[in-house]
């Protein structure tokens, strides 16, 4: 997702002596059927911000005491051991001790009172609590991608579901009629996302003439992001406060008419061309408390938010200095190969207010997206053999910053979904990090969606981290062959391969591109079916042989994004000395049949000890 956006000009006028012809460029691959990621908002930032945020952070006050004090309990299955705790041997055990934020061991009922009596403690009693039968107990769950503000955003103006342009175009015009802050102002932006041409039934993009047609949306800035988030449909009025237009976008697309001016759509880094209004407090906290809200409801703990920028990085701080930080952030800063350079002048910030605030690794986009023909292809796409993607920075570059981040203590996390991008950035970390201690570097690709056989081996060996989301897989899984050919599909999104070679991955789900609940993506996992248990290859799944077991995806969102977030001691698994996040389930997603796992609800959320959704 891009981060760099220009301030808004008044003094912007759309003359056709101002429309600059480009040269010819490859348009990507026509839609066809399904697919998948993200809703962009942030306004123009500097990197001068982030660097005296980051060494200030101080600044802000030490966060009071995140959360009331609790006292000794026991949290128990009366039924069996139905409590998770995924730790070495994915043991399972009768009870969890908890003492403040902390749990103290875990065992039988009768193991753990008497430890609670050994330590002779005064103060509250112990007590013991049972969870409903039929429930069970997990480590707080961890999503390893998604992308809290702009999830927030997504919800204002949802754009999700829409079968066509025109019922598109209807539900921004009834948003605005909704509205009469907006519908009396026709200045005011427009904002919205979640659009999917891939499942419309026409053949072309939608363009600034489909927004300007209707007399409700004509003459207003409207900005409306795709689901995967790598293209920005837009109005006319959007457009004339952006000029002037580049020739030609590294690493993106303008797409123009017949005569050579821009229609409307923007793909990749053509999208930061596009002026968008800067944020208020008012605009982050809302966005953040809808986010917030939903993630905590799912059984979320923590979340690994992959593009932050100065703003939104200090919007978490002054969050969680206001004791308003109710979920675990682990930050993946964007990083501009086009700024200064900043990881040896900035510090990251590691275990921020009390545990609630990490930002210690830095974002990069090698591609784009496979739904929207961005992804970089060692060969041309089988259903537009005119391009093979788009590389968003080149070889070169990325050999020479990746080395620079990594000497300087940084975790470098890499979007790469192309099989070109992926063995690109795999050349760059194998020459990289030799003599480097792997488990200090931790690095990431982020996607990992098409690897060959060869590139799945390196990642093993090199113990570089997958950063995956099932629910891509069946989201994409109905488009792909279409789009790739039936030999190279076999290769896109290939877990069980990746866990055979002894790579580690870490899942999450790329909210809001796909839904943030994380049973969606245990499900996809292990099932590679739609939630309505159908797939291309039939009920058996879309290439069942690449399914995860359900231990394997119950620890690939808990233990290994802890491992992939460098909190494995104190996160991702129910042992003594940990942090006692943990969720509830209603049911036992471990052993029910996977047509029931869906239905699961979460009784409680619990962080640090105390619950933040639910109660029990």
């Amino acid at each position: 997702m891009s981060l760099r956006q220009r301030p808004v000009s008044a003094e912007s006028s759309f003359t056709d002596s101002q429309k600059k012809p480009a040269k010819e460029q490859p348009l990507p691959p026509p839609p066809s059927k399904y697919p998948s990621t993200l809703f962009i908002f942030l306004g123009a930032v500097t990197l001068s911000a982030l660097v005296f945020f980051a060494s200030n952070l101080s600044s802000f006050g030490a966060p009071r005491a995140s959360l009331d004090y609790v006292a000794p309990y026991a949290l128990c299955s009366s039924e069996s051991s139905k409590v998770y705790t995924v730790d070495a041997e994915n043991s399972q055990t009768q009870c969890i001790l908890v003492d403040k934020q902390y749990i103290l061991t875990t065992g039988t009922l009768e193991e753990v009172q008497s430890h609670w009596d050994s330590l002779k403690r005064e103060g509250p009693e112990l007590q013991i609590r049972y969870i409903p039968a039929g429930s069970i107990v997990v480590p707080g769950l961890s999503d390893a991608h998604g992308h809290i503000l702009e999830y927030g955003a997504s919800r204002q103006l949802a754009l999700e579901g829409t079968k066509n342009i025109q019922e598109t175009v209807a539900r921004v015009r009834n948003y605005i009629l909704a509205n009469p802050d907006i519908h009396s102002n026709t200045s005011t932006y427009v904002l919205g996302g979640g659009w999917d041409h891939t499942v419309w039934p026409t053949t072309r993009w939608p363009m600034a003439a489909d927004l300007d047609s209707d007399p409700v949306l004509r003459g207003r800035p409207i900005v409306l992001q795709s689901k995967d988030c790598h293209a920005l449909w837009v109005s006319s009025k959007a457009m004339e406060t952006s000029l002037p237009f580049p020739d030609v976008v590294d690493g993106g697309v303008i797409f123009r008419d017949g005569s050579g001016h821009p229609n409307g759509m923007f793909l990749d880094n053509a999208q930061d061309i596009i002026v968008q209004p800067e944020l208020t407090e008012k605009d982050l906290v809302r966005r953040f408390s809808v986010a917030v809200k939903d993630l905590i409801s799912f059984g979320l703990t923590s979340v690994h938010d992959a593009g932050l920028n100065p703003m939104s990085l200090k919007f978490f701080a002054r969050q969680a200095a206001l004791n308003k930080l109710p979920i675990r952030i682990y930050g993946m800063t964007f990083f501009d190969e086009n700024g200064e350079y900043w990881g040896n002048t900035t510090k990251p910030i590691i275990d921020a207010a009390n545990g609630r605030l990490t930002a210690r690794s830095v974002k990069i986009f090698a591609d784009g997206a496979l739904r929207t023909g961005g992804a970089a292809l060692y060969e041309p796409y089988a259903d537009n053999p005119t391009t093979n993607g788009v590389m968003r920075i080149s070889s070169e570059v990325l050999h020479h910053w990746i080395p620079l981040f990594l000497r300087d203590g940084w975790q470098v996390n890499v979007h790469a979904i192309g099989d070109r991008a992926n063995g690109i950035v795999m050349d760059v970390f194998e020459a990289t990090l030799k003599g480097i201690n792997i488990s200090a570097s931790r690095p990431r690709l982020e996607h990992a969606q098409i690897i060959t056989q060869a590139d799945r081996e390196r990642l093993g060996r090199l113990g570089v981290i997958a950063s995956v989301q099932p629910t891509h897989a069946i989201s994409d899984m109905w488009y792909a062959q279409d789009r790739l050919g039936p030999e190279r599909v076999k290769n896109l999104y290939a877990f069980r391969s990746l866990v055979d070679s002894g790579a580690r991955i870490a899942l999450g789900s790329d909210f809001p591109v796909e839904s943030p609940n994380p049973l969606s993506g245990f499900y996809a996992a292990i099932t590679r079916l739609s939630p309505d248990g159908t797939s291309p290859h039939g009920p058996g799944g879309w290439f069942p042989e690449e399914r995860l077991s359900r231990q394997e995806a119950l620890r690939g969102m808990t233990i290994d994004p802890a491992y992939a977030s460098f909190t494995e001691t104190t996160l991702g698994s129910l042992e003594s000395g940990k942090r006692a996040d943990f969720v509830i389930f209603s049911q036992d997603i471990m052993s029910i049949d996977v047509d029931q796992i869906l239905d699961t609800k979460v009784i409680a959320t619990v962080i640090d000890g105390s619950p933040v959704y639910g109660r029990f």
